[in-house]
């Protein structure tokens, strides 16, 4: 099983990005689906997750109308789309995937886990 992201990169504030995380190994779509950041001398947070059941989708407060998740079953592929970035944006970015939505919601205890993605946020 394999996650990896992509799409990181430099972009300034204001700037849109949109990463990418392509499963192979697993259908992604049967599994819940999350991204989560961690940003140099933090703790890493949960961004958002995408749910396999239901296609309901949460993020956390603080993001909410700048980041949106979606998924192409076709391209076994989840997408965290980012608007509006801001430099406290820059992070590496993960992809984390498992059976339970509850463990997305907390960012404990995902099956798989991607490298992860750079995402600098500066003019």
């Amino acid at each position: 099983v394999q996650l990896v992201e992509s799409g990181g990169g430099l972009v300034q504030p204001g700037g849109s990005l949109r990463l990418s995380c392509a499963a192979s190994g697993l259908t992604l779509h049967f599994y819940n689906t999350g991204w989560f950041r961690q940003a140099p001398g933090k703790e890493r947070e949960m961004i958002s997750c995408l749910s396999s059941s239901d296609g309901r989708t949460d993020y956390a407060n603080s993001l909410k109308g700048r980041f949106t998740i979606s998924r192409d079953v076709a391209r076994n592929t989840v997408y965290l789309q980012m608007t509006s970035l801001k430099p406290e944006d820059t992070a590496v970015y993960y992809c984390a995937t498992d059976y339970s939505y509850s463990n997305c919601l907390v960012g404990y205890g995902m099956a798989y886990w991607g490298e992860g993605t750079l995402v600098t946020v500066s003019s």
